[in-house]
């Protein structure tokens, strides 16, 4: 089910070229057809010489990641579709808490691994604009429009600075993508990290703005996938490491089980500090280094239960973004109008039927068809609205000018008309 290592990284490809790939996680992804590593497209291995033609740069994407990235986000849908239900269940409860523990954290690693080439530059930041900051206005805004006429709620007030429902991803990634030179300049990004989300824990006076408890708390893994390299990803990817990912999923199933009365489910979400839960401050500190040890854990067994092939749903893996912003209209507006209200979807079955359908509605958000849809919003280009670049128009001019595409050669081509003309002249 899994690929060998060389299946995780292309050879061919440097690993700057692999970050910009996927540069921006579920923000602008690349048009062209997902395909498996190492593979073309005719399903023929590309290390043949003789075989390959000269194929696009960024043409190809890592079936492992686009299958984590659409797993995941299937996983952040269930949980939001089993929060209305799960209060007449302690297993669901225990299922609930489970998911919560790394389902955010692995899509957090790998933002920050697919962020690792960010370095401030014109183009990275306009893609950062357009990929996440526009997304972020919009549904920002339509949220809470969506509310106040669904759920007959006027009063529903529109602020971008205080992220509504699951738009604090879009906030958080672009803190996160903003700082990372600053992380990758620091001597141990990681464990700074992880000072940062321990003193965020114990200090209240943060508040609600731009969902900066968020932020901060979440902040060590987007660090540790700063810190991580395509190495990582196959170690954990070993068959000892699925093995033993099962009864650790088991063990920690029982665990929640256990947790579910005794154990307050606000520290999963990392937006509060210990003191708004209730808790001594020094708890703050100690449970961030505890969920992050366990979400640690449950995401490496996750990802070790990845494939690493090219599935079915690998080409969805590029519309995350579409899944993950779109599906909360369809969970919203059946909370709104009182679908999870009813007593049938509170029993076992009813329960099934609900993760049935969610999965098959995030599933259709990420395909094709809903990307090109919302493409002008997710992806817009928004040329009008940045200045050019100097280099780029320099060499748009170079290439329209025939003799000039390559240095030197108008000079060369001079210098033959010249000697024509003296031989001529003589």
């Amino acid at each position: 089910m899994f690929h060998a290592a060389s299946s995780l990284v292309p050879s061919s490809r440097s690993p700057q070229n692999q970050n910009d790939q996927h540069d921006q996680h579920d923000g602008r992804q690349d048009d062209h057809p997902d395909r498996a590593p190492g593979r073309s497209g005719s399903g023929r291995p590309e290390d043949r010489p003789a075989e390959r033609t000269s194929p696009r740069p960024g043409a190809q994407r890592d079936a492992f990641f686009d299958n984590a990235k659409y797993l995941a986000i299937v996983l952040v849908a269930l949980g939001h579709a089993w929060e209305p239900l799960k209060g007449d269940s302690r297993a669901l409860q225990a299922a609930y808490m489970l998911v919560y523990t790394f389902h955010m954290p692995a899509f957090i690693v790998i933002s920050g691994f697919f962020s690792r080439s960010f370095d401030g530059s014109p183009e990275r930041l306009k893609r950062l604009i357009t990929g996440v900051a526009v997304p972020y206005v919009v549904f920002e805004t339509a949220y809470p429009v969506f509310r106040r006429y669904v759920d007959h709620l006027p009063t529903q007030d529109i602020s971008l600075l205080d992220p509504w429902y699951l738009t604090w991803f879009l906030c958080a990634l672009f803190i996160w993508r903003l700082t990372t030179p600053v992380w990758k300049l620091v001597r141990h990004p990681l464990p700074l990290a992880l000072g940062v989300a321990m003193l965020a824990s114990v200090t209240p006076a943060i508040g609600d703005d731009l969902d900066l408890q968020r932020v901060l708390q979440f902040l060590p893994f987007f660090v540790l996938g700063l810190c991580l390299e395509p190495r990582h990803f196959r170690l954990v990817r070993r068959r000892s490491v699925r093995i033993a990912a099962v009864p650790v999923f088991a063990l920690a199933l029982a665990f929640t089980w256990w947790a579910v009365p005794r154990m307050n489910g606000g520290w999963l979400y990392h937006r509060d500090s210990a003191q708004e839960l209730g808790a001594p401050w020094w708890a703050g500190p100690v449970m961030q280094l505890a969920l992050f040890g366990c979400s640690l854990l449950l995401t490496v067994c996750f990802f070790s239960w990845v494939p690493g092939r090219t599935m079915w749903f690998t080409a969805l893996g590029a519309g995350t973004l579409y899944g993950y912003l779109l599906h909360g209209f369809l969970i919203k507006g059946a909370d709104y109008r009182g679908v999870f209200d009813q007593p049938a979807l509170h029993r076992p079955l009813g329960v099934v039927a609900v993760s049935l359908v969610v999965a098959v509605a995030v599933t259709l958000l990420c395909t094709p068809p809903v990307r090109r849809v919302f493409r002008f919003v997710m992806e817009p280009k928004m040329a009008w609205a940045f200045k050019p670049d100097a280099a780029e128009l320099a060499r748009e001019r170079a290439r329209r000018q025939p003799g000039r595409d390559q240095p030197g050669q108008g000079r060369t081509r001079e210098a033959e008309r010249r000697e024509r003309v003296g031989v001529q002249e003589r």
